[in-house]
């Protein structure tokens, strides 16, 4: 599905990380860095305000009122989702509000797992996925999540042929491996270039996890992004040692305290096979290569 978002000049900013994502069509690793980064460069560099922020607007979309709304049709929106015009206090801004359950499209939809994609990756600490809650709309259960404007899509970026800065290549390259990291560990089998979304300065967002965490053997026996990838090798080359390690950590009580009731006890034991799997194939890259080309 399709959003234009855009961040506006509201009193308080959305708080993600200066991520920057490429999960580019032919290419294994994203545009090509022409040297080391500046100094202070990271994927994961929240700042103590932001997560701050971050908050705020989850409360924000949680509790404003609803003073406009309108659906979303067509072919890019196929959970059919309501844009919400949201107001409390001076402040006013929009989310978007979907609550599929079923199979939609040929595709099992679930919006508790759009509540699950971002509380996972707030764990994490990795600050790709805007804020989402539960939220009522019409007397039905549905999440909630922070419309960003002014953005583009990468796939508007690719068909515009829209050069990215050189100083920006380092961290795109690193966040295009935190991207496949994450979509391995909650199984999103739905990625594509219409749900990552690029800030005017080239931070990223990801967007629609509603098609995540399976838990079929298709999706517990390999991972999607590997060196076997349909489209040639797609791997995690570069990782924050942190983020592994924080990894490491996960069992089951802790990613139920984290998600609570947005994913069933099944699909939590499927992250945890995933989480393995992962941590396999990080093995196998830091024997090949040395974990000062992994791990940073």
């Amino acid at each position: 599905m399709k959003k234009k978002l855009f961040v506006t000049g509201l009193a308080v900013i959305l708080p993600l990380a200066g991520l920057l994502l490429a999960c580019l069509s032919s290419d294994n690793s994203a545009d090509k860095a022409p040297a080391a980064p500046a100094a202070g460069i990271s994927a994961i560099q929240f700042l103590p305000d932001e997560l701050a922020r971050r908050e705020q607007w989850e409360e924000f979309i949680k509790t404003a009122e609803v003073i406009g709304s309108r659906q979303l049709t067509g072919p890019e929106a196929v959970t059919s989702p309501w844009v919400l015009t949201l107001k409390k206090g001076d402040v006013t801004h929009r989310g978007l509000w979907k609550n599929p359950r079923g199979r939609m499209g040929g595709f099992w939809e679930g919006w508790t797992y759009e509540i699950a994609a971002y509380l996972l990756d707030k764990h994490l600490g990795l600050g790709m996925v805007p804020p989402t809650v539960e939220r009522l709309f019409r007397d039905e259960r549905g999440s909630c999540q922070y419309w960003v404007d002014d953005c583009m899509s990468l796939k508007e970026r690719e068909e515009k042929r829209i050069k990215m800065p050189p100083v920006k290549v380092f961290a795109w390259n690193r966040a295009t491996y935190l991207q496949r990291f994450f979509d391995n560990l909650i199984a999103n089998e739905d990625r594509h270039t219409n749900q990552i979304l690029i800030t005017p300065d080239w931070r990223m967002i990801l967007i629609d996890h509603s098609r995540s965490f399976r838990t079929s053997g298709r999706f517990t026996k390999s991972l999607l992004y590997s060196a076997k990838h349909p489209e040639g090798p797609k791997l995690m080359s570069e990782l924050p040692r942190v983020l592994v390690d924080k990894v490491k950590s996960l069992d089951f009580p802790s990613i139920k305290a984290v998600v609570g009731e947005n994913l069933s006890d099944n699909e939590i034991r499927a992250v945890l096979i995933r989480r393995d799997l992962i941590l396999t194939e990080i093995d196998r890259l830091v024997r090949a290569n040395g974990e000062n080309k992994v791990f940073y």
